[in-house]
C-alpha cells in the first residue's frame, strides 16, 4: 500500500491555483458546450472563456473530448451531492423519485454544468462520450427506491421494477429533450408534472392512489 504524504506548505496554493483553474476550464466549457454543442465547440474559445492560455488548457486536458467527459463527470458530481440529500431526508420511496425528478429538473435549468452534461449524454452520442455511469447511477438508485415503495405499499407488488426504472429514465430524458428543442424549457416542469401525473396512477397500490396524485405538485419550478 502506498503511504500517503501531506502536500508541503509551500506546495499549497500552487495545487489549490491548479484546481482553481481546472474549475474554471470545465465551467468554461460546460457554457460553451451548451451553448454549441459538441462539434462546434473548439478548445480557442474555452480557453478565451475560460480566461487562460490555450498551453494552460491543455496542462490540463489533452482533447476536447477530454474536457466533455470531464463536463459529464462534473455533472454527474454535482447532481450526486443534491441528490444524496434527498435521499437522506427521510421521504417514501415514491415521493423520493418524484422529488430527484424535479430536483435534476432544477440543476438543469440553473447551472450550466448540469446543463451541458446533460446535453452531451443525450445529444452527442456520435462522438462516444462517456455516458454509461451517469445513466448507471441513476438506475441503481430508482429501482432501489421503487423496491422500497413496494414494501412502503405505495406501489403495485406486481410492477415490474427492472421495465419501469427503465422507462421512467427513458421519459424523463425525452420530456427535457422535447422541452430543450420546443420551448427552451419554459414549460420543463410542466411537462414534467404531466409525465407523473400519468404514470403514478398506473403504478400506485390501489390503497395508495389518492395520497400518491398529491405527488405532481412537488414539480414546480
Amino acid at each position: 500500500m502506498t503511504a500517503e504524504y501531506p502536500v508541503p506548505r509551500d506546495q499549497r496554493p500552487q495545487q489549490e491555483r491548479a484546481q482553481a483553474t481546472q474549475a474554471a476550464i470545465i465551467r468554461a466549457a460546460a457554457t460553451v458546450f451548451g451553448q454549441r454543442g459538441y462539434a462546434r465547440t473548439t478548445l480557442d474559445v474555452v480557453a478565451i472563456e475560460a480566461g487562460v492560455t490555450k498551453g494552460a488548457l491543455y496542462f490540463h486536458f489533452d482533447s476536447k473530448h477530454d474536457l466533455a467527459n470531464a463536463v459529464i463527470a462534473e455533472q454527474l458530481r454535482l447532481t450526486s451531492l443534491v441528490a444524496q440529500e434527498t435521499l437522506e431526508a427521510g421521504f417514501s420511496g415514491l415521493e423520493t423519485v418524484v422529488r430527484l425528478n424535479r430536483n435534476l429538473a432544477v440543476q438543469i435549468v440553473d447551472d450550466v454544468v448540469v446543463a451541458a452534461g446533460v446535453k452531451l449524454m443525450t445529444e452527442e452520442r456520435v462522438v462516444d462520450l462517456e455516458i454509461q455511469t451517469p445513466y448507471e447511477r441513476w438506475t441503481d438508485v430508482y429501482h432501489a427506491l421503487l423496491e422500497r415503495g413496494k414494501a412502503e405499499g405505495q406501489v403495485r407488488i406486481d410492477l415490474d421494477i427492472d421495465r419501469f426504472t427503465r422507462f421512467v429514465i427513458a421519459a424523463f430524458t425525452g420530456v427535457q429533450v422535447v422541452s430543450a428543442s420546443l420551448d427552451d424549457r419554459r414549460d420543463f416542469f410542466d411537462r414534467l408534472r404531466e409525465m407523473w401525473e400519468i404514470l403514478l396512477p398506473v403504478i400506485s397500490s390501489p390503497g395508495c392512489v389518492d395520497q400518491c396524485l398529491e405527488l405532481p405538485a412537488l414539480i414546480r419550478a
